[in-house]
């Protein structure tokens, strides 16, 4: 068995515990939307359509903000297209997923789908075939109280009161060719500076995101942030960050994700703080690091995964997710949660469906895949402030990082309910790992709960007919004794382990 140990005190905070860390991201890609959060006549929904089966577990999940319209599907969007009756809306060609859309559900649908779901919209304007024009005319509808053209018409429409949307993002993945309106670092630049610019005329109290790099691996990586926020460092207030990890034949390297993530902010955060200075700018850019997730790309090209048709809702990208990917999920979370002091927001991609961590069947079930364990627990219990964790753990070798910890965790303490909460993966493939943690800087500690999600197959998978006999199951093995913690690690798994100090 392998031993590790945690060091942990109350004085080494990173920063708080942000709700925001806890987003996540509906796009109207593959089946997203239609048969996923939205589907009239399904047993569940209700009045409005909405899957009601669904929406109990993105409430169990415990989902902050919702990103939507997209993704790659808002590069070509007329938000007005899905707003006034339903009978009226026009049908339309999404190029980005190559699909059907019928424009059912939009913006006052999606607006009633976060009060019935108790999330907050995270909202994107096009700026890939669109611009500043529309982007005003949006975020008009949406929450100016009335007596302008666009305001009334939203009244027209059923919504007397302002949606009074606060996050928006100034378009999506602009540096990436295979967005529509793709645009260079100059280009896209001097875009979002003059749209976040008018945006803010309009309405002062909007939260802007830029549109930072789209992988670390692009050729344009850390260029690309530094010329965007040299034009718009005064107009915006995060820059975003995109990854996402998949296992190729190397589960070690795949089990070590969250260091290319640490890897991601310290990097743009080092671009961030650089053009800071060279402004003289006591401002300091936070990132939203708006999708993020597991994704195995199994249709890389959407119109080849069609078979060149045009159809509604197609089943696309609906990845089915193993023990180790929600190990990783668990581990990402560690990472997204160490780095609370720069990372301000999150979207976990997607939401339900396409690769998500609840699926569903047209007229059929809901359930949870494995991925949904580790963030809905990590949203429950991580509150107050994030320690800093020191790990002393042994180390192995895979072929991406090269040596990487067996070990990875974070820590959040909530003085005034006197909860100490440690989430940990052990990465290790065939041996479980001892962990100690001293816990004499928080007084007097009891064990509440600990909970560890793994398997002997770590490629279990959940389906329909079985989506329980894998869960987070007790850990018997945590104990505390002379002011440590212990606690044994199955291979491969994720563990949060809840103690209370009780003087």
């Amino acid at each position: 068995m392998h031993s590790a140990r945690l060091a942990i005190d109350p004085s080494f905070v990173v920063g708080p515990v942000r709700r925001g860390t806890f987003g996540s991201f509906v796009e109207h890609l593959g089946r997203c939307v239609y048969t996923g959060i939205y589907e009239p006549g399904h047993p569940t929904a209700d009045e409005n359509g909405f899957r009601g089966d669904v929406l109990g577990l993105v409430r169990e999940m415990g989902v902050s903000t919702v990103r939507y319209p997209g993704g790659n599907f808002v590069s070509g969007y007329r938000w007005e297209d899905g707003v006034g009756p339903r009978e009226e809306r026009p049908t339309r060609l999404d190029l980005a997923w190559h699909s059907i859309e019928t424009n059912e559900f939009g913006l006052n649908e999606f607006m009633a789908w976060t009060k019935a779901s108790g999330t907050t919209p995270m909202m994107a304007v096009n700026l890939g075939t669109r611009g500043i024009a529309e982007a005003l005319d949006l975020l008009e509808y949406s929450n100016h109280p009335g007596g302008t053209e666009l305001s009334d018409l939203r009244r027209e429409h059923g919504v007397e009161e302002p949606h009074a949307i606060q996050l928006w993002c100034l378009g999506n993945e602009m540096d990436g060719p295979w967005q529509l309106g793709h645009k260079t670092a100059e280009e896209y630049g001097r875009l979002a500076t003059e749209t976040a610019r008018a945006m803010r005329q309009l309405d002062p109290s909007v939260v802007l995101v830029a549109c930072g790099s789209s992988g670390s691996s692009m050729p344009t990586f850390g260029e690309w942030e530094r010329t965007v926020l040299t034009e718009a460092y005064d107009e915006v207030d995060m820059i975003s960050a995109h990854a996402y990890y998949r296992e190729e034949d190397d589960l070690g390297s795949f089990l070590a994700s969250a260091v290319d993530m640490d890897y991601f902010v310290a990097s743009v955060a080092a671009t961030v703080d650089a053009v800071g200075v060279a402004r003289k700018s006591a401002k300091r850019i936070a990132i939203s690091f708006d999708e993020w997730n597991v994704w195995y790309h199994q249709e890389e090209d959407p119109i080849k995964a069609s078979g060149g048709r045009w159809d509604k809702a197609p089943r696309l990208e609906e990845d089915v997710y193993t023990v180790a990917d929600a190990v990783v999920v668990g581990n990402l979370l560690i990472s997204l949660l160490r780095n609370t002091d720069r990372v301000h927001s999150a979207s976990q991609a997607q939401l339900v469906n396409a690769l998500a961590p609840i699926a569903t069947e047209p007229g059929g079930p809901a359930w949870r895949q494995t991925t949904f364990h580790p963030f809905a627990l990590t949203s429950r219990h991580a509150a107050g402030e994030v320690l800093r964790v020191a790990i002393d753990s042994p180390s192995y070798e895979n072929k991406r990082f090269g040596s990487s910890d067996l070990v990875d965790a974070v820590a959040t303490w909530d003085a005034d309910g006197s909860a100490l909460t440690v989430f940990v993966v052990n990465r290790a493939q065939d041996e479980a790992t001892r962990i100690e943690v001293p816990v004499g800087a928080f007084g007097a500690v009891e064990v509440v709960e600990a909970l560890t999600l793994a398997n002997d197959d770590h490629h279990w998978r959940a389906s329909a007919e079985d989506s329980t006999s894998v869960l987070p199951t007790s850990n018997t093995t945590a104990r505390v004794e002379d002011g440590t913690v212990t606690v044994e690690l199955p291979p491969v798994s994720w563990t949060v382990l809840r103690l209370r100090a009780t003087r």
